[in-house]
């Protein structure tokens, strides 16, 4: 008897892969640099650079994470059991 299931469906990880991918974008693209002008503005100008940083690694991890979750999904549903 096969008790695992999968408790998201597959459009929950997609949107999750799309947050991923617009992190990435807005801080490429630079939309994080307001915050980082803000803190420059009251000379705090290191801390938006880390809060930068922090929205591109998040950025990144949700979109390798949700990502791998889509590929795998695909590859069970393709050439599973």
């Amino acid at each position: 008897m096969n008790m695992k299931h999968d408790t998201c469906s597959i459009f929950e990880v997609f949107l999750g892969f799309l947050v991923g991918v617009v992190f990435l974008l807005l801080t490429v693209l630079g939309t994080p640099s307001l915050i980082t002008g803000f803190f420059v503005l009251i000379g705090l100008g290191g801390i938006g650079t880390i809060f930068n940083i922090i929205i591109a690694a998040l950025g990144f991890l949700a979109t390798f994470f949700f990502g791998l979750c889509i590929f795998k999904r695909v590859w069970r549903c393709c050439f599973g059991k």
